[in-house]
């Protein structure tokens, strides 16, 4: 079945930096457009950014644009999600999800604190 683990969440200092990672299984993960999204505690969910099958087309939500990027490496079934210049507000349970069925992982925590 399908899975997809998230890793790489934590700690960290505004101004730092974090790589998300989703490793994939139970799919044709080369052929599937995958999303990064968060939820900031009480809120709902939030787009952060896609990526198409071969990682040649992204794209990024306004508020992380410049900030974010993302990549996949399909030899490792794992997408990725490189954070810099982290903010308090940056502060989320972040999520890989796959296209089409929109399949989640369980979510990485970051927090952006002093």
């Amino acid at each position: 079945q399908v899975q997809l683990a998230e890793s790489g969440g934590g700690l960290v200092q505004p101004g730092g930096s974090l790589r998300l990672s989703c490793a994939a299984s139970g799919f044709a993960f080369s052929s599937s457009w995958m999303y990064w999204v968060r939820q900031a505690p009480g809120k709902g969910l939030e787009w952060v950014s896609s990526i198409n099958t071969s990682g040649g087309a992204t794209a990024y939500a306004e508020s992380v644009k410049g900030q974010f990027t993302i990549s996949r490496d399909n030899a490792k079934n794992t997408v990725y999600l490189q954070m810099n210049s982290l903010k308090p507000e940056d502060t989320c349970v972040y999520y890989c999800v796959k296209d089409p069925d929109l399949s989640f992982g369980q979510g990485t925590q970051v927090t952006v604190s002093s």
